[in-house]
């Protein structure tokens, strides 16, 4: 059922079509309606009224095209749609972009397996560092122990030199234990990164060795 406010547009074109004089009124109006019916009038087509007329000039040729009619909803949905449509085009551009730059900087496995193995090693560098200075760490409260061993009837009087060289071992240990965790974590990101473009350029690279054979099919002929 054609909405109200189509029907008016749709009536509003009719009234000023008829209000152009007779002799300017020889155009004829051709669509195909929702049923495939190719209709001709000489007036807009109502029947069309969703969708775009031709308006012909007497010798058969084009004079104008006639665009659909729509209602405020109707028009927004057609504008959320090409929103869509443009975000999906994008989308895939952007896509298309980063094969081609992950192609760029990786044109073979073994240019991806040697960036993944020095990604890696820098990683594994840090945590070798950082375990370096855990052990120096717990030499330190090993030391630490032995001197509070001297006040262990009575840790309270331990001198303050001793209790903040304890405080600041523990807090050390802490800190190195929770960053060598995050240099863990980092090492597993790195290695599921590189695991997820692994997956896309055997996909790339077997797409461009495809295309290279079919381009040297008809040379071999």
């Amino acid at each position: 059922m054609l909405r109200l406010g189509a029907l008016g547009r749709f009536f509003g074109l009719m009234l000023g079509a008829s209000m152009v004089p007779v002799w300017a009124q020889s155009g004829i109006y051709t669509c195909t309606d929702s049923r495939g019916r190719k209709i001709t009038s000489d007036r807009p087509i109502i029947e069309c009224i969703d969708r775009e007329q031709k308006e012909l000039n007497p010798s058969g040729t084009i004079r104008r095209t006639v665009d659909p009619s729509f209602t405020a909803h109707e028009q927004a949905e057609r504008e959320e749609l090409a929103k869509q449509r443009a975000a999906e085009e994008a989308r895939v551009r952007e896509e298309r972009r980063r094969d081609r730059a992950l192609l760029v900087r990786y044109p073979t496995i073994e240019v991806h397996v040697k960036e993944r193995a020095e990604a890696i090693a820098q990683i594994d560098a840090v945590i070798a560092a950082a375990k370096k200075r855990t052990d120096e760490l717990n030499q330190q409260k090993g030391q630490i122990d032995a001197e509070y061993e001297f006040y262990k009837k009575d840790p309270t009087k331990a001198p303050n030199s001793l209790k903040r060289q304890r405080d600041d071992n523990d807090r050390s240990r802490v800190i190195q234990a929770k960053f060598i965790s995050d240099q863990d974590g980092e090492k597993a990101r790195v290695n599921a990164r590189f695991d997820e473009e692994l997956v896309k350029l055997k996909e790339l690279w077997g797409a461009q060795a495809a295309a290279r054979a079919a381009a040297a099919a008809p040379a071999k002929k």
